[in-house]
């Protein structure tokens, strides 16, 4: 336990960006409060997160445990960014392998509390056993939990999902009327994952067997945007659901010191663009649309006629051997009005540059969360995850709009590419979702508030954290 009644917190992640950024957004702010956090993960990973302002260096300890090397995992694969999606499994199995040395970990630090993701199913029981308080920090929001259910549904011990079609639907536990559920094309792209073989353990019994054993829920969300969300949730585990705000991504100005060069070009261009009339085009960390998509992407770009600012993944990893490439004369049909980018870009001084009046994106909550603090309108195109729940809560509550596509196959066309985009950017239809960001930015970027949800989390964790004997506390 640390001194002076405060906190000792441990953070443990799943290997993928969008897991670990909003981690390390909580692990900062409860450091502000002067509470002491071993934020665990691999070494690899460690190395590539933002740095820390210098200020808040001596709360944050990173403890980097080696990731076990396990076959069908290409070398040096750390992160989900690092494989393709067939491969994340071995990820998830190689990632099982740190049971013993987090088990250590948790032995030698005793530490109050520990955070951990869906992912580690196994870690509630054993830091019960070691007397350690823990929650699933869930960075999904309360829609996507309450949707997917109580544990016995998650475990498969009753009313269990067994066909892609049952998650396109609104479940019965929900008791309101709602449209927050898949389209057939998105929960087939990762039913696998979700159902689990012969080489892993389903995603929704490791989410089950998380929340099963967690003493508490603490979720990514604020209880201002889903309310309705935050009672089903609590309702469905009998466990309270702790909102920790949306934790909007916060850079350290020395962290991009070697990246300068690059940004300095980018900037330029953006520079000389009319205010708010720029598309970002960015699909986060692990989408890569296929070869068929990012040809309507770019054709419907073109057809749109508006200025852009694409980052272009080609590749998931060194082991990815499906490179994807741009139509032939894309580039130079569209030089000077469009900058595409197939290396590292900044996020978020790209989506704070004036510029920049919408995002085209494939609902990653943390790229909505950057886009809303900054006030830019939301097209949205899903491709994994959880990314289909996040679109139908959004275009529920007005604050984006989906490009069209084929129910079954996800399929779109470059038309309906370049229709979404003048419709948001331009037209006086999609008024309301350029109005409606601004509102949002109130709830997803206020500093004050989000403080303010992070007391409260404090306030819960110094009063339900378990009674440690003096043996016990180091």
């Amino acid at each position: 336990m640390a001194e002076n009644g405060k906190l000792h917190i441990v953070m443990f992640p799943w290997l993928a960006f969008g897991h670990m950024i909003p981690y390390l957004e909580l692990t900062k702010l409860i450091a502000q409060k002067g509470h002491k956090i071993s934020f665990v993960s691999t070494p690899r990973n460690i190395d590539r997160l933002p740095k820390l302002p210098p200020n808040l260096s001596p709360f944050i300890d990173f403890v980097k445990l080696p990731l076990p090397h396990i076959e069908n995992l290409p070398e040096n694969a750390e992160a989900t960014i690092d494989v393709p999606y067939d491969k994340v499994k071995y990820l998830k199995t190689a990632y099982d392998g740190l049971k013993e040395p987090m088990t250590q970990f948790l032995k030698n630090s005793s530490p109050d509390w520990v955070f951990y993701d869906f992912v580690p199913y196994w870690l509630g029981s054993i830091a019960v056993e070691l007397n350690v308080s823990s929650t699933f920090f869930s960075i999904f929001t309360a829609a996507f939990l309450g949707f997917t259910g109580p544990v016995a549904v998650l475990k498969g011990t009753e009313d269990a999902r067994t066909k892609p079609d049952d998650y396109t639907v609104p479940p019965k536990w929900v008791p309101f009327e709602t449209t927050v559920a898949f389209r057939l094309f998105e929960i087939m792209r990762i039913f696998d994952s979700v159902t689990g073989d012969e080489d892993n353990i389903a995603d929704s019994y490791r989410l089950g067997a998380t929340i099963e054993s967690c003493d508490v829920l603490t979720v990514r969300s604020c209880s201002d945007f889903e309310p309705e969300w935050l009672k089903v949730v609590e309702e469905i585990h009998g466990k309270p659901a702790i909102p920790v705000g949306q934790l909007p991504t916060t850079a350290f100005d020395g962290s991009d010191d070697d990246k300068d060069d690059e940004w300095r070009g980018m900037k330029d261009w953006l520079d000389k663009q009319v205010k708010g009339s720029v598309v970002y085009v960015a699909f986060g960390s692990e989408a890569k649309p296929s070869q068929a998509e990012l040809t309507e992407i770019a054709l419907g770009l073109e057809l749109s006629g508006l200025p852009f600012f694409w980052v272009l993944r080609k590749q998931r990893g060194s082991a990815d051997t499906e490179l994807i490439k741009l139509p032939e004369g894309f580039e130079e049909r569209t030089k000077g009005r469009g900058w595409v980018c197939t290396s590292w870009a900044p996020q978020l001084k790209i989506l704070s540059h004036d510029s920049v009046g919408g995002f085209l994106t494939h609902s990653g909550w943390s790229s909505v969360v950057e886009a809303i603090q900054f006030e830019r309108a939301l097209i949205l195109l899903t491709f994994l995850a959880d990314q289909g729940l996040n679109a139908r809560l959004l275009e529920e509550k007005n604050g984006a709009y989906s490009i069209p596509r084929n129910y079954t196959d996800g399929s779109f066309t470059r038309n309906s590419v370049a229709e979404s985009l003048s419709l948001v950017m331009l037209e006086e239809e999609g008024k309301i979702y350029r109005e409606k960001v601004k509102e949002l930015k109130e709830l997803f970027g206020d500093r004050d508030r989000q403080e303010g949800y992070v007391d409260n989390l404090l306030d819960y964790l110094q009063s339900h954290r378990r009674h440690k004997t003096k043996d016990q506390g180091n």
